[in-house]
């Protein structure tokens, strides 16, 4: 089943194909942020002027006509909301002119899929670390046959990747990414953090305002590694809690922030230690795209559901939790 999906819900506008859970395109345009980071009204406009071209690259990319699509997922949220307007907008445009199912799709689910999917993982319990969210969750059985994901453990404020591109423009660095803190942070040396563990939920604010007050009294690259290191060990506390707590021997690490190798290297360690099998995406499907999205709406359209357009909407606040998966 040809299924096209638009994710919307950041920086990216992406756009991806999926025929039968496998990939076969993902096109995507990235607003350049610079030092500033994201102003909701021009990254929407930047959406808007690169929506066509990413819908044309994609189907020249997957070797197929608009007309051969048979379904189509958006992003409903969470995100933001001038630019999950845009997707929306989009989908239900694309969706109305072929007269196919349309179905709209957590942003979180998306990532969490695309990442079991490319691991081969079962039953995972999963580490989704991004920009706007950081939880701990597990996938539960819901009414019937449907399943959904329970969070065990989550960010108190914000997520942690917001937290790292927080920290990147106040010391104005560009692009003002966490990738970019990254690799500042090589070769750096740890000084003392601010460190927030409550079960299997953790804090990130404190951590945040006590490295920026760093700036001048230590180096750049002493300040990019300790704030990794004290926001990655908490992380790595709160999940190891999750895998004794559900006897689970498999992890599966999904989001922007799974991109890290320094986080990869400290959650393969716990992995090693429990003897746990951990999965990955590809870098590709950690960062937003659209892919993730036609992946979840395919199995979704194929499990029976479906949205009126007068049902297609969008929430900014979309949580994972209350997102049937199938």
């Amino acid at each position: 089943m040809l299924t096209l999906g638009v994710e919307s819900s950041a920086h990216t506008f992406g756009v991806g194909i999926v025929d039968e859970g496998k990939v076969i395109s993902n096109e995507k345009s990235m607003y350049r942020i610079g030092t500033t980071g994201m102003i909701p009204k021009k990254v929407a406009e930047f959406h808007v002027q690169n929506s066509s071209s990413v819908v044309t690259r994609a189907l020249s990319k997957a070797g197929i006509r608009i007309t051969d699509i048979e379904g189509i997922g958006y992003t409903k949220g969470p995100g933001i909301g001038n630019c999950l307007q845009v997707g929306q907008v989009v989908a239900k445009t694309l969706a109305q002119k072929l007269n196919v199912p349309i179905v709209p799709v957590n942003h979180g689910v998306g990532h969490i899929e695309i990442g079991r999917l490319q691991s081969g993982l079962e039953d995972p319990v999963v580490l989704y670390v991004s920009g706007g969210n950081s939880q701990i969750l597990k996938m539960t059985k819901g009414q019937g046959k449907t399943k959904h994901y329970r969070v065990l453990g989550e960010t108190f404020d914000i997520g942690i990747g917001n937290m790292l591109d927080n920290f990147a423009r106040s010391i104005k660095l560009d692009p003002a990414w966490g990738s970019t803190v990254e690799k500042i942070a090589v070769g750096g040396k740890y000084i003392a953090m601010p460190y927030t563990v409550k079960g299997m939920d953790f804090s990130f604010t404190g951590l945040l305002t006590h490295s920026t007050k760093q700036v001048g009294a230590h180096s750049k690259e002493d300040i990019c590694y300790s704030i990794q290191e004290a926001s990655f060990s908490m992380l790595c506390e709160a999940l190891e809690r999750a895998l004794l707590l559900t006897n689970s021997k498999e992890l599966c690490v999904c989001g922007g922030v799974a991109q890290n190798a320094r986080l990869k290297e400290m959650l393969s360690m716990i992995a090693e230690d429990h003897k746990a099998k951990i999965g990955y995406a590809a870098n590709e499907f950690n960062a937003d795209n659209g892919a993730m999205i036609a992946f979840v709406a395919e199995r979704m359209i194929k499990g029976g559901s479906k949205a009126k357009l007068s049902e297609c909407g969008i929430e900014q606040r979309y949580r994972i939790d209350r997102a049937t998966v199938f």
